[in-house]
């Protein structure tokens, strides 16, 4: 299937990032490395991992 337009033609698009895929990875390996934590343990694995982070918080 070709669609065109001005200046783009899908078939001359190559993918070289996937989003949708790195954001699941993502979200299942912070499932499976909380999935038995009580809410204390799930707090203290958020506040360790936003330590370890080196992005800047909204607002900071």
């Amino acid at each position: 299937m070709k669609t065109t337009n001005k200046e783009f033609t899908t078939e001359q698009a190559v993918k070289q990032f996937d989003a949708v895929k790195m954001m699941r990875d993502i979200r299942d390996k912070i499932s499976s490395e909380t999935q038995n934590m009580t809410f204390e343990e799930l707090k203290a694995y958020i506040k360790q991992q936003l330590a370890d982070s080196k992005t800047k918080l909204v607002g900071q």
